[in-house]
């Protein structure tokens, strides 16, 4: 079933240069039928969001700042989610911050039974990233848009900065998820591997390490071994991955 999200963006919070990347990566997901950016629109830091607003249909929210060290759009965004969540109109939501101050919101929204995803910089604190059911982040969008463009013009010169090295702590991640899942011969359903992985670390994303799919990046761990079988019905192939047993020296 498709989604229908309620995408709330934290406009202090989050850079305008990233609209274009992230309204294509929520579309994935489901159906933005409610999308609204708030923010103290008098404020000249805002001016570059609102050029970007009428052609991405987001609905520009006011929120001044009453008091001066508080930030009174995290509490319009929060009672703006809730007022959506009683609604009924929705069956996910999308925060679009990098604002530890929506943890709460994030898991009180799980707990009713939302589908969470989180979007914001890398610069995301770990509460908030582990209360979304998925975490995506800005800097990899972005990074993924320009590598597409220099292929389609012949510009290799893309930046690696966003691309995350793939640590020994990353290849246990993925190795006690396929011993969860693994049959009595040691092979577990990628498609499993991948969701479970997901479910355990919300902004587990294999495009963190450089790989479009999980594919590719479990090909590139020599831990691991991967075998393509024929599906039952149908032309596509499942693919099964197993942890390679290290031989004792």
């Amino acid at each position: 079933m498709d989604l229908n999200l309620a995408v709330l963006i934290d406009g202090d919070n989050i850079p305008s240069t990233y609209i274009k990347e992230m309204m294509e990566e929520i579309a994935k997901y489901g159906n933005p039928t409610i999308k609204r950016i708030y923010g103290d629109w008098t404020k000249p830091d805002l001016t570059k969001w609102k050029k970007i607003l009428l052609e991405n249909a987001i609905t520009p929210i006011q929120q001044y700042g009453y008091t001066k060290g508080k930030n009174a759009t995290d509490s319009a965004m929060i009672i703006d989610a809730m007022d959506i969540l009683y609604s009924e109109k929705v069956n996910g939501f999308c925060l679009v911050s990098s604002d530890s101050d929506f943890t709460r919101l994030a898991t009180r929204l799980r707990e009713a039974g939302m589908k969470v995803f989180g979007i914001g910089e890398k610069k995301t604190p770990n509460p908030f990233i582990v209360a979304c059911d998925k975490f995506i982040y800005l800097e990899i969008l972005k990074h993924e848009a320009a590598e597409n463009e220099s292929k389609s013009t012949g510009n290799t010169s893309v930046s690696e900065s966003s691309i995350d090295q793939i640590t020994q702590k990353d290849i246990r991640l993925i190795s006690n998820t396929i011993s969860d899942l693994a049959d009595d011969d040691g092979w577990a359903f990628l498609g499993d591997v991948g969701s479970l992985l997901q479910k355990k670390q919300p902004n587990f994303d294999s495009r963190n390490y450089g790989f479009q799919k999980l594919t590719p990046l479990i090909q590139s761990i020599k831990s691991f071994e991967i075998e393509q079988r024929e599906a039952s019905k149908g032309r596509s192939k499942l693919i099964y991955v197993k942890n390679i047993k290290q031989k004792k020296k």
